[in-house]
């Protein structure tokens, strides 16, 4: 029951920063992370925000794997896959729409913090910085929501050259939100997976 409780919130989130990472596009604004180069990149190719997300993620599993665990390595596997999907497929189901780029950042800010806090809170992570911040959260006690924050400014400093200045504001102003949401609301992922490992390692250990 547990299980299938953290899955359900799991996908709320991800749907929740699906829709917020749409509407930045709609306006073409961006975000920061792997989702904001993920975006800049899909305005000058032709492949989708979730093809080029997942792509830009793969690096970052190494790190994980390596430093989080495998369990949770996999279920942000699972997620970046899920975001993808659900990302590319509001591009086919969603009409265009236009709202103005203050309400688009104020709506996606919210949207993207509740989304990656609800995914952060139930043993997973939508990969790239995040993974970062956690393993900083977790080693040396750094809060993931400044971590996050850092990181996705510089990468919005980056895309001015692409989206100008006025849209780099409105998305710094994003990343506030979001990052204010997830810094406060936190609740790390990595607690609940370590037990189990731990548990899985005593149990071999008594049967061999």
């Amino acid at each position: 029951m547990l299980v299938i409780k953290k899955i359900a919130f799991v996908l709320l989130g991800l749907f929740l920063t699906a829709f917020g990472v749409t509407i930045l596009s709609q306006s073409m604004l961006t975000f920061g992370g792997t989702a904001g180069i993920a975006t800049m990149l899909s305005y000058i190719t032709p492949l989708s925000w979730g093809g080029l997300f997942f792509l830009v993620n793969l690096p970052f599993f190494i790190i994980s794997l390596q430093q989080l665990g495998k369990w949770f390595t996999l279920s942000s596997f699972m997620s970046i896959i899920g975001i993808s999907i659900i990302r590319d497929s509001l591009d086919l189901l969603v009409p265009s729409f236009q709202v103005s780029p203050f309400s688009a950042t104020i709506i996606a800010g919210i949207l993207i913090g509740v989304g990656v806090t609800y995914v952060l809170n139930n043993d997973s992570s939508l990969g790239g910085i995040h993974i970062l911040a956690l393993y900083l959260d977790k080693t040396f006690s750094i809060n993931r929501g400044y971590v996050i924050f850092l990181c996705d400014s510089i990468i919005i400093l980056l895309a001015v050259f692409m989206v100008g200045w006025q849209s780099a504001l409105y998305s710094i102003l994003s990343i506030v939100i979001a990052s204010s949401i997830i810094g406060r609301y936190k609740t790390s992922p990595l607690k609940n997976t370590e037990p189990v490992e731990e548990t899985v390692m005593l149990k071999d250990a008594a049967n061999s």
